[in-house]
Order: structure tokens, then C-alpha cells, then sequence
């Protein structure tokens, strides 16, 4: 009984194997620049270039069809062109970063659904938007694979540059010049990092997986290396958790995965070390 809730989904299928393979790389990659995304209150940057490379991937399928190089390519060029062209407009003029991104990519997320419509093609919007993690293929699992490990050895490399810059990038910039590379940099790998979750997540889906296992983990830990590793768990187990839920229940696999990781937070947010139970348990004297 126990063997087919759990591990029969994944032995007898080979697309929820694929799933789940996917899902755990994901995990990977993401779930530590969420963690650094927090960290530099950047939560919602997240959220906005994520809707940014739907044109991107538009145009690529409109040049090439249902291709991983084309769609990815294009989802690349718009996700960093959105992030760059906010930074220069939010630098040069009297609008904010925050607001000069959210028009950045409001206009790009219309642009992108307005491209598939128009393309009167069998494209699925849906697949676009919300992702079909049950459809990944090899080429897919090996682009979303070689992202992940490329994220790890250059957070690994540049760990400290990176934390700096998001704990104080005044300091940062101070003291080492390489200060705004490591910005660019971790952008860089935002976007990389999305490209990559957009083909099994979607656009609209894809930052759940990023931001909230960083989310939960805050609730149980103020130090970044155990916030990571607290992060990349919880990942994991939403997509394995979701997968399942969705196998037996019928659902659809991103939205189930992103609830699990939802009902996670919640759940953190409640009984964790640093959630709303904390405060009304009896606190020892000088206790914060």
C-alpha cells in the first residue's frame, strides 16, 4: 500500500521519474538564490522578470516551434533585457527600480500573451503560463540539470562576494570594486535559473519554487548557509509532495507543487522558531 502511494508513481512511469528529477535540479539551483534574493528584499524582482521571458519565449517559438534552444534563447535575451533596461531607466531618470521593473514587466507579460494569441498557432497558453513538469523530455532535464549545477559552483565560488552585495551593498562597493559584477552576476543566474524552471513551471509559476522554500527557511534560521540548507529540502519535498498529490488526486503538477511549498510557509509561518506561535509563548528575561 505504502509502495504504491509513495515510490510506484516513480518506478512504473517514466514521466513522473523525469518529473521528479526535474523538480529535485530545480530545487537545487533555485531554492539558494531565493534564499539571496530575500536577503536583498528583492522577493518580487523575482516575480517580475519571471513574467518577463514569456515574449522571449514567444518569439523563439514563433522563429523555431516547439523548441528548447529557440524558446530558451529568447527567454534569456528577454528576462536580462527587462533587468538591465529597469536598472538604466531606474539610474538615469527619477523613477524607482521597483517601479521602472514592474512597468518593464507588465509590458512584457501582455507583449507575450498578445504574441501567442496572435500566432493562431496549437501553442497551449496554459503550458506557458502554469508549465507541464509530466512533459519534460531529456534535452529538458538536461538544460534544467546543467543550469542547477552551473548556480552551485558559482555560488560556491562566489559565495561571500554574493552575500555581501546582499547584506550591504554600500559596504560592498566600498571595499571592492567587483561589487556591481556580483550584482550583475547574480542576476545573471535569476534569470537562468527562471529560464529553466519555465519549462516545467511556467512563468507564472516558476518563482513560487524559488521564493518560498527561502521564505520558510527565514522562519527557522537567521544564518544563510542554514537558511540555504533548510531552503533546498523544502524544495525538494514540495515537488515531490506535489507530484504525488497530483498523481492520485488528478490535479495539475506546478499548481500542486507550488501549494505544497505554500502549505510549508504556512505551516512555518505558525510553529516555526521565528513565527507568530513565538509570541505568545512565555519568553525567559532579556529573552528577544
Amino acid at each position: 500500500m505504502l509502495y504504491d502511494a509513495l515510490i510506484g508513481p516513480f518506478v512504473e512511469f517514466p514521466f513522473m521519474k523525469r518529473a521528479l528529477v526535474g523538480g529535485i535540479a530545480i530545487s537545487l539551483g533555485a531554492a539558494p538564490i531565493g534564499v539571496f534574493l530575500m536577503l536583498r528584499r528583492m522577493s518580487l524582482i523575482g516575480d517580475a522578470m519571471a513574467h518577463a521571458i514569456l515574449p522571449g519565449a514567444a518569439i523563439g517559438f514563433l522563429i523555431g516551434g516547439i523548441s528548447l534552444g529557440y524558446m530558451t534563447i529568447g527567454g534569456l535575451i528577454a528576462g536580462l533585457g527587462v533587468a538591465l533596461a529597469s536598472g538604466l531607466v531606474s539610474r538615469t531618470t527619477l523613477v524607482k527600480e521597483d517601479m521602472a521593473l514592474a512597468a518593464f514587466y507588465l509590458i512584457s507579460l501582455a507583449l507575450g500573451v498578445t504574441l501567442v494569441s496572435a500566432s493562431r498557432s496549437n501553442i497551449d497558453i496554459l503550458a506557458l503560463l502554469f508549465g507541464s513538469i509530466l512533459a519534460l523530455d531529456d534535452p529538458t532535464l538536461l538544460l534544467i540539470v546543467s543550469v542547477a549545477s552551473l548556480t552551485l559552483a558559482a555560488l560556491a565560488v562566489g559565495y561571500r562576494g554574493i552575500l555581501m552585495e546582499c547584506l550591504d551593498p554600500g559596504f560592498a562597493s566600498g571595499v571592492s570594486r567587483y561589487g556591481s559584477l556580483f550584482h550583475l552576476g547574480f542576476l545573471v543566474f535569476v534569470v537562468l535559473n527562471l529560464v529553466a524552471g519555465f519549462h516545467a513551471l511556467g512563468t507564472l509559476l516558476v518563482v513560487g519554487i524559488m521564493m518560498l522554500p527561502a521564505g520558510t527557511a527565514r522562519l527557522w534560521s537567521d544564518d544563510v548557509a542554514t537558511m540555504i540548507a533548510i531552503a533546498v529540502p523544502v524544495a525538494m519535498l514540495s515537488n515531490l509532495a506535489g507530484l504525488l498529490i497530483s498523481y492520485h488526486a488528478g490535479l495539475a503538477s506546478g499548481p500542486a507543487i507550488i501549494l505544497v511549498a505554500g502549505a510549508l510557509y504556512a505551516a512555518s509561518l505558525i510553529f516555526a522558531p521565528y513565527g507568530l506561535l513565538r509570541r505568545f509563548l512565555p519568553q525567559r528575561h532579556l529573552e528577544a
